[in-house]
């Protein structure tokens, strides 16, 4: 099957380590460092690493148009390509996973696998009611807000019972400051462009759907749409919220590594 062409890409990007080639897509309103920054030393280890910003967050500036699903997926494409790395396998984490799906329909001679962590093929209305709640109060700039409600909905129970009430409020207010500019953008792409459920059935790669198992934004639920669709996915449990690179991220880079390492070999 022939690859759709590509563009040249604008995107800022870190790459790293040696191997087989590794292609990151990292979440809304995330970045490389946020989302991957922890496990990316253990990833480049075996891997040749291409970490691509979306517009607005990291290395790469706030886009002047909306961003669509399809221009994301080739650009990141376009990014490893740029980068010498011909052929790899994507980790999509939350929104990159349907950025991955889409990457890997449209260039089906590039991607060799896929592991989709917290990962959804759309979002149901459960998932819109928070989306548009996060981003009303992103537009409305009641960053205090914000950053409770993300905090709430991010972290597992578990996780967030253990915290004492100073370093909450110190966590609390560490991300008002730290929210990318280019969220607004990600966060219209996911409510009103990322469904990627026609694409699930034409998926051929080797494919992990690791379920966050205690994830109160990306549900289980959406965890098993894509397992239980995708031909062949296989399928594990993190015990984690939305955020296993604050979580568990030594066993969730252990799951990567591990499929990767199987898949290739």
């Amino acid at each position: 099957m022939s690859s759709t062409a590509l563009p040249s890409s604008s995107l800022g990007r870190i790459v790293r380590g040696t191997g087989p080639g590794l292609l990151l897509a990292h979440g809304a309103g995330g970045g490389i460092d946020a989302n991957f920054g922890p496990i990316l030393a253990s990833l480049a280890a075996h891997h040749t690493v291409v970490g691509p910003d979306y517009p607005g967050t990291g290395r790469t500036p706030r886009a002047e148009a909306p961003l669509t699903l399809d221009a994301l997926a080739d650009s990141l494409v376009a990014t490893a390509v740029e980068e010498n790395v011909d052929t790899f396998a994507i980790a999509g984490y939350s929104l990159g996973s349907p950025v991955a799906i889409r990457a890997a329909t449209r260039h089906p001679d590039r991607v060799t696998g896929l592991v989709l962590t917290a990962g959804f093929a759309h979002p149901n209305p459960r998932f819109l009611l928070a989306a548009r709640l996060w981003r009303g109060l992103l537009r409305s700039g009641d960053l205090e807000h914000l950053a409770a409600f993300v905090s709430l909905i991010g972290l597992s129970a578990p996780t967030l019972d253990a915290v004492g009430q100073d370093d909450l409020d110190t966590a609390l207010k560490a991300t008002t400051t730290t929210i990318p500019s280019g969220t607004l953008e990600h966060l219209d792409l996911l409510i009103d462009q990322a469904d990627v459920r026609e694409d699930l059935a034409a998926i051929t790669v080797p494919t992990l759907i690791i379920s966050t198992t205690l994830d109160q934004l990306v549900t289980p639920y959406h965890h098993r749409q894509l397992a239980d669709t995708i031909p062949g996915a296989e399928y594990a449990e993190l015990s984690t919220g939305h955020l296993p690179f604050v979580e568990r991220p030594e066993e969730w880079s252990a799951l990567l590594l591990g499929f990767l390492d199987a898949a290739s070999g």
